[in-house]
């Protein structure tokens, strides 16, 4: 099954690119390489969810912020690839963590995505990843990662 039509399966629609709120890019495509900007947990114009991890938001709901901005990660590297079934390879994972003080289950949230990943690219989606605590994110996301892919040209 190709990813496309894993998400399809899953009933996952992504979402449309995000237009960029400062002087950035969403995504770059060097050669065969697409590094994605920094992605939040936004739906629909909002976060999915605000606040430190786990003080104001559960470990299980980060992970579905985290499931979120994987998506909004997947648009972005979809509009450089011109679809996912040109995804070759993801390779690198970077989640930050909006971390509550004494916090050290970050990896728990990164799950979140690292998860979605396999599930839809199967063993092309085996990444490495960083998962590491932030003192505050932007607008109070409990989330922010980065896709980068490598892609067939």
């Amino acid at each position: 099954m190709t990813p496309q039509e894993k998400l399809q399966s899953l009933g996952i629609e992504l979402p449309t690119c995000a237009k960029p709120v400062g002087a950035y890019v969403p995504a770059v495509l060097t050669g065969n390489i697409v590094v994605t900007a920094g992605q939040l947990p936004m739906k629909d114009g909002a976060l999915t969810a605000a606040g430190k991890v786990p003080g104001d938001v559960s470990v299980q709901d980060a992970q579905m912020a985290a499931r979120q901005a994987l998506l909004n990660a997947l648009s972005a590297v979809q509009s450089q690839a011109g679809s996912l079934d040109n995804v070759s390879r993801v390779v690198r994972l970077n989640v930050l963590v909006n971390s509550s003080p004494g916090f050290t289950d970050q990896a728990q949230v990164a799950n979140g995505a690292s998860d979605l990943l396999l599930e839809i690219f199967g063993d092309a989606g085996r990444h490495t990843r960083t998962a590491v605590g932030a003192a505050e994110l932007p607008l109070n996301a409990p989330v922010e990662l980065d896709v980068t892919a490598e892609i067939r040209v």
